[in-house]
Order: C-alpha cells, then sequence, then structure tokens
C-alpha cells in the first residue's frame, strides 16, 4: 500500500469513526407532536416524513436517535433542542 493510500485509509477510518455519534431525544409529556416535528425540522434538517416518524417512535419507545454525525456537528444542535425544552442526550 502506498503512503497516499494509508493516509486515505486512516482519514476514512477517522471520519468514520467521528460520524458514529447521535442525539438522542427522550419522551416528556410536556411537549406537543406538532412542536417536536418542527423542532426536528428546525433543528435537525429532517423533512416532515422523517421528523414525524422520529416523533413517533419517541413517544412509544421512550427514545429515538434523531441526528448522527461528528460530536463537533451535533453539539451545536444538541445545545439548540435543549434551549426548545426538549430532552436529549449525545451519545
Amino acid at each position: 500500500m502506498s503512503p497516499s493510500e494509508k493516509t486515505l485509509e486512516k482519514l476514512s477510518t477517522k471520519t468514520k469513526r467521528d460520524n458514529k455519534h447521535q442525539i438522542i431525544l427522550f419522551n416528556d409529556e410536556v411537549n406537543s407532536f406538532d412542536y417536536v416535528i418542527d423542532a426536528l425540522i428546525n433543528v435537525c434538517d429532517h423533512d416532515m416524513v422523517q421528523a414525524e416518524q422520529c416523533a413517533m417512535i419517541t413517544h412509544y419507545n421512550g427514545k429515538c436517535g434523531v441526528k448522527t454525525g461528528s460530536i463537533k456537528e451535533l453539539k451545536p444542535r444538541y445545545s439548540k433542542l435543549l434551549q426548545l425544552g426538549l430532552s436529549a442526550s449525545i451519545k
């Protein structure tokens, strides 16, 4: 394997590892479905169908992974969800 191939392999592995984090949204009895759906559309860039599905999964299972990416990419979105009064964590 050439030096450039090794470098590309290292970058690819690092990128895969960095993108394994997830924002987990937790169910609550405070926020409406519409409010959660709007938050997921605005903060996590979901389309309507994806946001509705995540809201339903969260409601029935107690939690749902709503966004995957690197910690650097997820932290601002996570903070915004918390500011909106939603319960979430980064895993």
